[in-house]
């Protein structure tokens, strides 16, 4: 299915492998994702998705260089906790492992995956990036998934594509020849805002199909943009103080959820 309103990111910390692991044991990345998740449903979140953010530098997630077998375990049992919250979950497996993430989600009965380079080929700092959209939406069908939504970011942050492409171009080619269910418009980097004229571009050309703001959203950008999203995923402006690296605030939760809701 795919989400609507407020989307808010669980981010897991760095985990066994990872540079930035700090030895604390599982458990403990489980306990405070968990507590993020909660505090989501608590400020009125409409849904949640969980992501591997702490396990940055990321493998490129395309065929060859999957995401650790840990990782995506990691995922699968935080997803499927989260599902007792009673909201849509769904899973990012950065930096680009749609397969690793229909295969969480047909596991946990999450509803929704997002993937960042769908369509087309793009320039990143794992490296040049893919899209995978013929083999992952032939797995989605093999695994009878067909209910789990794919999210396609458009001109992805942290990224540029290999040649000059537009805007509506992107949308097209995510939507309609790749087969994607929603696209997802981010600013130049995690916690950047949207532009408007960007943001206008891809409404335009997506045709009706759900269109995602996926980064530097907030209460004030929310209402500037009014009209020209139907959903929202966020992650660092829920935090505590809006600091990415900090817990999630059910109180911020709440108040974005409002302002979103007042959209409606």
């Amino acid at each position: 299915m795919i989400p609507t309103g407020l989307v808010g990111v669980v981010h897991l910390r760095a985990l066994p492998g990872d540079p930035g692991y700090d030895g604390a044991g599982i458990e403990a990345v489980y306990e405070a994702a968990l507590a993020d998740a909660r505090a989501i449903a608590e400020g009125g979140g409409d849904a949640i998705i969980v992501e591997n953010f702490g396990s940055a530098p990321f493998v490129k997630g395309t065929r060859g260089d999957r995401i650790p077998a840990h990782q995506a375990a990691a995922l699968a049992v935080v997803v499927r906790a989260a599902k007792a919250l009673g909201l849509p979950v769904g899973v990012n497996c950065l930096r680009n492992d749609a397969i690793t993430a229909l295969g969480i989600a047909a596991a946990t009965s999450a509803d929704f995956i997002r993937v960042n380079v769908h369509a087309g080929a793009y320039v990143t700092d794992q490296g040049v990036i893919e899209g995978e959209a013929a083999d992952s939406l032939r797995y989605r069908a093999a695994l009878g998934a067909q209910n789990v939504a794919i999210l396609a970011d458009v001109l992805v942050k942290h990224a540029s594509p290999l040649v000059a492409l537009d805007a509506a171009t992107a949308t097209r080619e995510c939507l309609g020849r790749g087969g994607a269910d929603a696209v997802i418009v981010t600013g130049a980097a995690t916690g950047a805002p949207v532009d408007a004229s960007l943001l206008e571009d891809v409404r335009d050309a997506a045709g009706g199909a759900p269109v995602f703001i996926g980064s530097g959203l907030t209460p004030d950008r929310a209402d500037a943009l009014r009209g020209l999203f139907d959903a929202a995923i966020v992650g660092t402006w829920i935090k505590e103080g809006g600091v990415l690296d900090a817990p999630v605030d059910a109180a911020r939760v709440a108040r974005l959820a409002a302002t979103l809701g007042a959209h409606d």
